[in-house]
């Protein structure tokens, strides 16, 4: 048995997730193996696209690594933040020129540095409700530098509790220790499986971790960094899995 743990933007949804692409997916779980997702997104975000393309799976890792679902999309492991750290952390992001910071949790709640910028349902720091943990806080800047700037910032005052992941200008905070490497692991306990099945992909940083843990593909559209630490590079997932079944 192989597990093929896929970066969904950019990566199994390059250039979108046509026939093609669903048979190949059946084909790799029809052979004994199985198939997932390992993504930044939130999960609702992420079971919201999945209903959207409709391919299989057997696994959804959320979150950069801090959220694993089964096939049934029961949450059989998650990691949280202490939820104290959030207000001092979104005061520090704004404070920083982030525009937004959204929490990930059971609920998501985004919150804006300016009030003539909310929404519906958006609200200002000073209207943000208790929060008793969650799994990750994303914010986004205006480019690549500035978010990579961000991230020193973050590493420097919270490293003792949070883990910043870059993706290009958006940055993902998780619970220190989490990225998606460890999520990978901790879907291996839970699910089964062992280190050898598992071949990741993806396309950008906040990929590194799994790419460096496991043997690991770069999309060919991916960001320079990553195709020079991944094992292979790969045009894309249908291409992997025809390589990878035979």
């Amino acid at each position: 048995m192989k597990i093929i743990a896929t970066d969904y933007d950019g990566t199994l949804n390059h250039k979108g997730i046509d026939l093609v692409k669903k048979e190949a997916i059946s084909r790799w779980r029809k052979a004994g193996n199985r198939f997932g997702v390992v993504s930044g997104r939130g999960i609702r975000s992420l079971l919201d696209v999945i209903k959207d393309k409709e391919f299989e799976y057997d696994f959804l890792i959320a979150n950069n690594g801090a959220v694993i679902c089964d096939s049934d999309l029961k949450i059989v492991k998650d990691f949280k933040c202490k939820g104290d750290i959030a207000k001092p952390l979104i005061e520090d992001l704004f404070k920083w020129n982030c525009p937004f910071a959204n929490i990930d949790k059971d609920v998501s709640i985004m919150i804006k540095a300016n009030i003539e910028d909310c929404k519906k349902n958006e609200i200002t720091i000073d209207e943000i409700p208790h929060i008793d943990y969650f799994n990750q806080i994303n914010t986004m800047l205006e480019n690549d530098e500035e978010a990579h700037k961000i991230v020193f910032k973050i590493k420097e005052k919270y490293c003792e509790f949070l883990n910043p992941l870059q993706n290009g200008q958006c940055i993902d905070i998780t619970p220190a220790g989490v990225d998606k490497a460890s999520g990978i692991y901790a879907l291996l306990d839970v699910l089964g499986g062992s280190y050898d099945d598992v071949i990741t992909v993806g396309d950008n940083i906040n990929d590194e971790a799994m790419i460096r843990e496991f043997r690991s593909y770069a999309m060919a559209n991916g960001v320079q960094y990553i195709k020079d630490i991944a094992d292979d590079i790969t045009e894309g997932i249908t291409e992997l899995i025809n390589k990878e079944i035979l």
